[in-house]
């Protein structure tokens, strides 16, 4: 199949920002509810901080993949594999903490998560370093997030 390289950009950032939005549907139930009722760090962002980052991040993650897409090396379709598996773990975080309101089980999902996104990254440095590179903050921030839900 033969894409035009600006509509396959425009699908790669498209799809993890679609999978922020789809995963945000799940926080709104308990955000100004069950959620105020845990106890939280002293650095815990504010609420408004998740959104912004999540949207930078989900927007970093969408061109990487495009990198790994355009670079059409030999390990781009199981980089991108695991980049999907990566993203439907990632939207049923929401899912499990907020709605479930379950806390152990959503740790025991990032915690699973955060494994998968560094072997992608990995998967995504062999294909693109650009790509790669992009991923890094990711990393960073669920592992800050796998640090707030315990």
């Amino acid at each position: 199949m033969n894409i035009n390289k600006s509509v396959a950009f425009i699908i790669a950032v498209a799809i993890p920002l679609l999978v922020g939005i789809g995963g945000s549907f799940f926080t709104q139930t308990s955000i100004d509810t069950w959620y105020q009722t845990l106890e939280k760090p002293f650095f815990n962002p504010p609420n408004f901080v998740f959104p912004i980052a999540w949207t930078i991040l989900y927007t970093m993650m969408g061109v990487a993949s495009w990198f790994v897409w355009k670079s059409g090396s030999t390990i781009t379709k199981m980089a991108l594999v695991f980049y999907g598996i990566q993203l439907f773990l990632n939207f049923w975080w929401s899912f499990l903490f907020f709605t479930l309101e379950n806390p152990a089980l959503a740790l025991i999902e990032i915690t699973i998560l955060l494994g998968l996104i560094i072997y992608t990254t990995r998967l995504f440095f062999e294909a693109s370093k650009v790509a790669g590179w992009m991923m890094v903050p990711y990393i960073g921030w669920v592992t800050f997030a796998t640090i707030l839900t315990a």
